[in-house]
């Protein structure tokens, strides 16, 4: 993806956050950004017993490159298709139509 003219690689990103203490797995995706075309979101599933999602922001933001998130947010389960692959295109549907590169 690219946001404000810099590259990002959300599978980068994902596989410093599925190393993070309590965290199970991540998704990282852009959703539309007025000002910079796209910016970066992430779902999160915490690992089991991780009611309270706040430590688990803190270590994904200083450890996996997520200070710049737009959105951060949190699933008990993330929606895979049937070849078990996450479903981004269902996390990223609540944040508009994608973004249409030329």
């Amino acid at each position: 993806m690219i946001s404000g003219g810099v590259n990002i690689y959300p599978a980068e990103i994902e596989q410093r956050c599925v190393r993070c203490p309590g965290v199970e797995d991540c998704a990282v995706f852009g959703v539309p950004d007025a000002e910079f075309g796209e910016s970066l979101a992430a779902a999160v599933q915490p690992r089991a017993g991780r009611a309270d999602g706040r430590p688990v922001r803190t270590s994904c933001a200083s450890n996996c490159g997520l200070q710049g998130a737009g959105t951060v947010t949190f699933h008990e389960a993330l929606p895979r298709e049937d070849t078990g692959k996450i479903f981004k295109r269902k996390l990223r549907e609540p944040y508009g139509p994608e973004v249409r590169r030329v």
